[in-house]
Parts: structure tokens; sequence; C-alpha cells
């Protein structure tokens, strides 16, 4: 597939001076490859544009123009910019290339040092296109009316606010009655977000192109309670046994809803895919050693 039309979404509170760096290496391998001028939705921070060409490549459209115009997103952050860069999209299929700008970054697999490779590599056709798993998740009240829905690669979390009280949830797949928990919370996460709230929750790390939901308790108060990991086709329901206060649905870390003991969730498959580059410079296992420091003493 060869890029026409790139558009570029960025870190608000990203390194300036990183930024700058990236955005004119971005402007020299686009123009590189015969294209002329990169899409963004917000403004370039004035004093990285002001007197020279990066003002005059980038234009600011509207979201609604940016999405129907571009064929590849450029994202400039950590995993919370591709998070919301996902959602963004609205399931169109937009391949998204992630730089990191960020701290982590096992979504952004490129470093700032690799951009003009990973980019050149991208534009050049040596890449491939790693098609990720969704969840769909759905609130409902006490009559059966969804009052929330969302679409996220990373995970849908029960968890608390402020208090340090344990919740009491049932949880239901597919219908079956799985286990009552006394916990902090649950996370559904899917292959992606096995490596984010999951992982640190003691949660199993999946490799992205499995076909699996990992089910993990938050902080169980019996330890036989442990993470499953379910087929992705399975519908799971989760709601609350008591009447607790301050429950709260979060999407990808990023949303966050009010739940009660009158509502339910259901999280199942999205039927959106999001579509990640590797520009082939490491595997995904090279990826875990290096975030994870794996053999490192």
């Amino acid at each position: 597939m060869k890029f026409k039309n790139v558009g570029i979404i960025f870190k608000p509170k990203a390194d300036f001076k990183t930024l700058e760096k990236v955005l004119f290496s971005l402007e020299k391998v686009l123009k590189k490859h015969g294209i002329a001028n990169a899409y963004t939705l917000e403004v370039i921070p004035e004093f990285v544009t002001v007197g020279n060409s990066l003002s005059s490549f980038f234009i600011q459209v509207s979201e609604k123009d940016f999405i129907e115009s571009i064929d590849l997103l450029l994202v400039l952050g950590g995993d919370g910019t591709l998070l919301s860069s996902v959602r963004l999209l609205k399931g169109k299929p937009i391949p998204i290339l992630g730089v990191n700008l960020g701290s982590l970054g096992f979504l952004t697999i490129v470093q700032v040092e690799e951009f003009e490779e990973a980019l050149t590599n991208t534009l050049s056709g040596n890449y491939q296109i790693d098609e990720r798993l969704m969840l769909e998740g759905i609130i409902y009240d006490e009559n059966g009316k969804v009052i929330v829905e969302e679409h996220v690669l990373n995970d849908v979390v029960v968890n608390k606010a402020a208090l340090a009280r344990i919740m009491d949830l049932r949880l239901m797949i597919d219908g079956d009655f799985v286990s009552d928990y006394k916990s902090d919370g649950l996370i559904i996460a899917t292959p992606t977000g096995s490596t984010a709230y999951s992982l640190a929750a003691g949660g199993p790390i999946i490799f992205p192109s499995t076909n699996v939901l990992a089910v993990t308790p938050i902080c169980p108060h019996s330890l036989t309670n442990r993470p499953i990991v379910v087929c992705s086709n399975s519908e799971i329901e989760v709601s609350l046994n008591k009447m607790h206060t301050d429950i709260f649905i979060t999407f990808d870390g990023q949303k966050g809803y009010k739940f009660s003991s009158q509502h339910l969730l259901k999280v199942k498959k999205s039927e959106r895919k999001a579509l990640l580059i590797n520009p082939k410079l490491k595997n995904y296992f090279e990826v875990l050693k290096e975030k994870l420091k794996w053999g490192e003493r």
C-alpha cells in the first residue's frame, strides 16, 4: 500500500525540542517521497514553526476532514496518545505508526532516534500491519437501556474512586456464572492491553495476534481468584452484588463512567480493529525485553 495523505497527532505536553526534531525529520522524509503536506488537528506550537517551512507544511483541518482525508496516521507521543487516536478514527481502517515521545511505549514502539528509518521503511512499503483486536464495552441501566457504549484497544476496568474499600462483583461469561469476587476491581483486557494495567495486576502477557481476552481481578481478597483467559468471542458480563458508591467503569484508562448495582456491564470483541504499523525494526519479544528490562540485573 502506497501512502499519499499523512495525518499527524502529537502529544500536547511533549518535550518541545524532541517534537521539533521529529517534525523536521518528518518533513524531510515525506518530501523525499513526494508528499508535499501533512494534515494535523492541532496547531503546531508557534515557536517550532515560526520562521521556517513547518508553518506551511502542516495543514490544520477539522476532525471530520482529518479522518476522511488521511490514509496514514503518525502518532507522536506515548501509548495514551495512541489509544485516544484509535478511538478518534471510529473504526476507519487507517494504519497507525506510533513514535514514542512518552515513557514506556508498548504501542508507540518507534524511538525518536529510529524515526527516520521507520518512516522511510513505511513509505517504501517495507512494513507489516498488525491487526489488533478491540473491545466493545456497553453499560445498561436497570431497564436494559444502553447508557454508555465505547470501543477500546486496551481494556475495560471496573474500579473505585478514592475510598479503599473492597467491592463485591459477579462475573458471567456467555451466560454461565463464573465467580463472585471480593476485590478492588476487575480488568477485561485485549492481548494488546495485557501489558498495561492487567500486567501490573498480575495478569498474563498475551501475544498480540492471539484471539483471546484476559479477565484479571485487582487485589482479590481470595488468593485463589486468579486471572483467566477466555476466547475472544466470549461475552463477558459484570455486575455488583451489593450497593456501592463511587464505582466507575473506565475505558482505556481515559474515559470513566459511574457504575451502580442497578447497572450491567457487557464486554465483547468489537467489530472495529486497530491497524498498527510495524516498520520491521524489531519484533514483539524485542519490545518486551526492552520495555520490561528482561535479562538485566
